[in-house]
This record gives structure tokens, sequence and C-alpha cells, in this order.
């Protein structure tokens, strides 16, 4: 499980070089995204909900894109 955590961060990284981006479901899926496997849930205070792969996140957006964001709160 670890192994595919550690999978679907450096997907999301290598998908997002600055602080955000966006991409389809289906880029996702063709570099071996598990969509199963994260490791926290943030909803936001307009009801949006990221899920997080460490310090990674996604939304999905409409039409199957997703909004790539990396969490600077972790940095140091």
């Amino acid at each position: 499980m670890n192994n595919q955590l550690r999978k679907n961060r450096r997907i999301l990284e290598e998908l997002c070089p600055e602080d955000k981006s966006k991409t389809t479901k289906s880029t996702l899926i063709g570099k071996g995204f598990d969509f199963s496997l994260i490791t926290s849930v943030r909803p936001t205070q307009k009801g949006s909900i990221y899920h997080f792969v460490y310090d990674y996140g996604y939304l999905e957006l409409e039409n199957d894109f997703y909004l790539i964001v990396k969490d600077k709160r972790l940095d140091k």
C-alpha cells in the first residue's frame, strides 16, 4: 500500500511542477494513479473536498478535470 501511495505522490508531483496545475482523469489513470489510496481528505469552507496524498492534493472539477495543488504548509 505504501508503495502505491508513493507512486500516487510521484504522479501528482510530476503533473504539478508549480503550486497548482490542471490535468485530466485519463492522464492520471494512464500514469497508474490509484484514486482509492489517499492519506487525508480536507473539506474547504466553500464545500469543496480535496483528497491528499501526503503533501499533494487534488480536487475533482467538471468534465473529468482535476486541480492538483501542493500543500505549502508542509514546506520547511
